[in-house]
């Protein structure tokens, strides 16, 4: 199989040097990530400047660019065959609930997605996560599914997997995303000129964490596996806002 890896946490991470080594036990597998940390970047593209491609000692290739523009790059104009599966990861804390909107990890595989590709973005829950081989092995345990039953068609998997060791995952589980409380006011500060700056606050906490939820997944011990889906219509209101305009 040939394997197209990204992230949002650039190309010198160790999460993305755990999933290549992972991948890289069932086929070929290319790098391209951002050359830098681009967490938040969510799916936006680089449209007022070039993209420069570079290669790392590491062989990974990095982008002066986003998430989004890693995959497209490399599927439309790098690669000579298209890759058979695109994965995003490991990224360096959860992805979980109203953080996919914002995700660059979750941007790249979502990316993978509309070019027509079945794509999967890896995320280890944690503050200062350590157990990537974690990770790496549902992964692996993924593409062993894959192999038994292919995917139908391209489909977009965001994948969350707590900072545990191994043997204390207790299994995957199919779950819905769950709702976080509004995130936190921004914080205000000054720089050393004097200047008032503003940092984005935290995130907010779980607001719907209920069973059958990827929060409640990962807090339970399992690796959260979610479909996710592009079309952003809102049907159950459509039929009044059609009401709306032709009264």
């Amino acid at each position: 199989m040939r394997f197209l890896v990204s992230n949002d946490d650039g190309y010198f991470a160790p999460g993305i040097a755990a999933l290549a080594e992972a991948l890289s036990r069932h086929g070929d597998v290319t790098v391209v990530a951002p050359e830098r940390d681009r967490s938040g970047a969510s799916n936006s593209l680089t449209l007022d400047r070039p993209l420069n491609l570079r290669r790392a000692p590491s062989g990974y290739h990095y982008v002066n660019g986003t998430p989004t523009d890693c995959v497209h790059l490399a599927v439309t104009g790098l690669l000579e065959n298209r890759p058979d599966m695109v994965f995003s990861g490991i990224n360096h804390g959860p992805n979980m609930g109203d953080d996919t909107i914002y995700s660059g990890t979750v941007a790249a595989a979502t990316e993978g997605f509309l070019l027509g590709i079945p794509s999967v973005a890896v995320s280890l829950a944690g503050r200062n996560p350590q157990h990537f081989d974690t990770a790496a092995l549902v992964v692996e345990h993924l593409l062993e599914r894959c192999r038994r039953q292919p995917l139908t068609g391209p489909q977009l998997l965001n994948v969350n997997v707590p900072d545990v060791p191994p043997e204390a995952l207790r299994g995957l589980m199919t779950t819905r995303l769950g709702r976080r409380h509004h995130a936190e006011p921004v914080i205000k500060a000054s720089n050393p000129r004097g200047d008032t700056v503003y940092w984005v606050g935290p995130v907010g906490a779980a607001q719907d964490a209920t069973e059958g939820t990827d929060f409640w997944a990962v807090a339970n011990g399992y690796a959260s596996v979610t479909p996710l889906m592009i079309d952003l219509t809102a049907r159950d209101q459509l039929d009044g806002v059609r009401t709306w305009l032709g009264s």
